[in-house]
């Protein structure tokens, strides 16, 4: 807590800075409220709408976790496989590629005419957006693994399943840590992205509505919402990062003590 604080408080005091500029500008040069709303007025639409957009909140929440956890899953099965089977890491790493080079925006409707307004499409189209940056890391990480520790376990007779598991894997995890969180971020837009295009709830459909009836300062509550959910998951992921790659470490330690 102590470090966080030591960290934060130069940008926290930046974010103050920057809403008093905004709220004083806005009150000098009497800007429109459907043009730019204060942040005072956001903030206490924020409180005082809370019952309108809570269930979006809790709708948009359940479908970030749910995708983050499929797109995470199938990002580390697709970077181990393609680690441990080279022809697949040859024949698919350029078509891992080509999945990020289609945008979202133009896929997105072609999901829900295939699959309809349900949430498969969204978690489809979080899986898409948040896969490949896992892999990417996760593949880095198992390549660069001590290539002289690697050659004494083979001379110590270690196969490649205690390779994998002894060495490359704990040698992976911050890699691994660095895209899952990047990962987490693009869940949040991918969740919302995805609300847009489809669906009866959700902080993108809220943010929707909100656009289509010039409540400006609704669309700025949906876009702080939208910034706090993916700095949220952004700590989450960096504190079990600390304890994961601590406890890796020190198991790693002893092992080597022992061995």
């Amino acid at each position: 807590m102590k470090q966080l604080f030591q960290r934060g408080w130069r940008p926290g005091l930046v974010l103050i800075l920057l809403f008093t500029v905004w709220e004083l500008s806005v009150q000098l040069f009497e800007v429109q409220t459907w043009l730019l709303p204060a942040p005072s007025q956001i903030f206490s639409v924020m409180v005082s709408d809370w019952s309108d957009y809570s269930t979006d909140l809790f709708s948009t929440l359940q479908l970030i976790l749910i995708g983050f956890g499929i797109g995470s899953s199938v990002g580390v099965l697709v970077g181990v496989a393609l680690h441990l089977v080279g022809f697949l890491r040859l024949s698919m790493h350029p078509l891992l590629i080509l999945t990020q080079n289609i945008p979202i925006i133009v896929l997105a409707p072609l999901l829900v005419v295939w699959f309809g307004f349900g949430m498969l499409p969204k978690l489809i189209v979080i899986t898409l957006v948040c896969f490949f940056p896992i892999t990417i890391s996760l593949l880095d990480g198992l390549r660069q693994a001590d290539r002289e520790l690697m050659h004494y376990m083979k001379m110590a007779g270690a196969n490649k399943k205690q390779i994998f598991t002894k060495l490359e894997w704990p040698n992976a995890l911050p890699y691994l840590f660095s895209g899952l969180k990047i990962s987490g971020t693009y869940s949040v837009m991918g969740a919302v992205i995805s609300e847009w295009l489809g669906g009866s709830k959700g902080i993108g459909v809220y943010m929707t509505l909100a656009q289509s009836s010039f409540r400006t300062d609704r669309v700025f509550v949906a876009i702080l919402i939208t910034v706090f959910l993916s700095l949220l998951f952004f700590l989450i992921i960096s504190w079990v990062e600390r304890i994961v790659v601590h406890w890796s470490s020190d198991l790693e330690g002893e092992s080597r003590g022992t061995s």
